[in-house]
């Protein structure tokens, strides 16, 4: 079969091999004029480049890799979204890994990233122990931390504050006359279900409550709908009902509505209740769910962005630490009458 050349797309299309090449490892540095009318030489001609021995020569590969906790959760399928769309407009491929939260299976992944060569890593780490990915970078591949915030100067960062967001929560359902919450979270080793609840504290301290008796905890080892409901069953069946039940993310809201709702508990009417992330089946709920607003397309938009940033220009690339802050998004679930 004849393969068509490099050279050969630079003669029909008036422009220099380099130029090509530019379009087709850093497209961004060409003009649109030029780039659209490569673009449409190479689709004429059928050209597809050699991969391999163009990672060969480069030491890497056009692809960078994404390892989230659960990319069954929508919070981490919108932020999948926005790399995947960064990563394309910038001329790079993504692998993705879903760790589960399991570290062992995370190490796996990273192991993969390494042997296919990939230009950078974005990652949700399972743990907080962030110099193990010291031994990524040591192998010259870049890192940036995604929903945990980085906590040093020379590592990029996008995360969105988990503090602020449990006491917008916990603060708009004391507005409401809540005076006894139970906080339905997954494992409390998870930086972001601990700042959450720390945030909740917080807000229930400013209202002059007393953290420890107005704050009840219920941990669940999953966060996803199912753990919800039998989050639910534990609620219904332990007696007095709380006022109000924040959860840290809304698959365990949503579990739990249904939960109560299968109980005999209306919402809000006898439990108000708040999620996280206003992923978009909180909107479309039986009771719409109230919740914590996060900008996860932004963020795997603006992480991507910061990554090929530090791989293409890492001797003007400055590292960023950057911090969003979440939106409370009210709705059926805590507008009692």
């Amino acid at each position: 079969m004849n393969t068509v050349s490099i050279k050969e797309v630079a003669a029909q299309a008036g422009v220099s091999p380099g130029t090509v090449s530019n379009v087709l490892n850093r497209p961004h540095k060409v003009a649109a004029e030029t780039r659209s009318r490569v673009e449409q030489v190479i689709r004429e001609l059928g050209f597809v480049r050699h991969g391999s021995a163009s990672t060969l020569r480069a030491g890497h590969s056009r692809t960078i890799g994404l390892s989230v906790i659960d990319i069954g959760n929508p919070f981490f399928t919108d932020v999948a979204a926005g790399v995947e769309d960064m990563a394309s407009e910038l001329g790079y491929a993504v692998i993705l890994g879903n760790s589960s939260g399991d570290r062992v299976k995370e190490e796996r992944n990273l192991h993969v990233f390494a042997e296919q060569r990939v230009r950078g890593l974005l990652i949700t780490p399972s743990g907080e122990d962030p110099r193990r990915l010291d031994v990524i970078r040591d192998r010259g591949i870049s890192v940036v931390l995604v929903d945990h915030p980085a906590h040093r100067p020379d590592q990029c960062s996008v995360a969105v504050n988990d503090n602020t967001g449990g006491r917008l929560a916990a603060g708009h359902l004391i507005d409401g006359g809540a005076t006894r919450l139970a906080y339905v979270t997954g494992p409390l080793t998870m930086r972001q279900c601990a700042e959450r609840m720390s945030g909740a504290e917080q807000a229930l301290a400013a209202a002059g409550l007393d953290p420890a008796t107005a704050l009840s905890v219920i941990e669940m080892p999953a966060m996803n709908a199912r753990a919800g409901q039998r989050a639910a069953e534990k609620l219904a069946g332990g007696g007095r009902l709380p006022d109000a039940v924040f959860c840290a993310n809304d698959l365990l809201a949503l579990g739990l509505l249904r939960g109560l709702l299968q109980a005999g508990v209306r919402v809000p009417d006898d439990v108000a209740l708040i999620g996280y992330d206003d992923i978009d089946f909180a909107a479309a709920s039986t009771v719409s769910l109230s919740s914590i607003r996060q900008p996860t397309y932004r963020l795997g938009r603006i992480a991507t962005e910061l990554l090929l940033d530090e791989c293409d220009n890492p001797e003007s690339h400055a590292h960023q630490q950057i911090m969003f802050q979440p939106e409370l998004v009210a709705r059926e679930s805590t507008r009692r009458p």
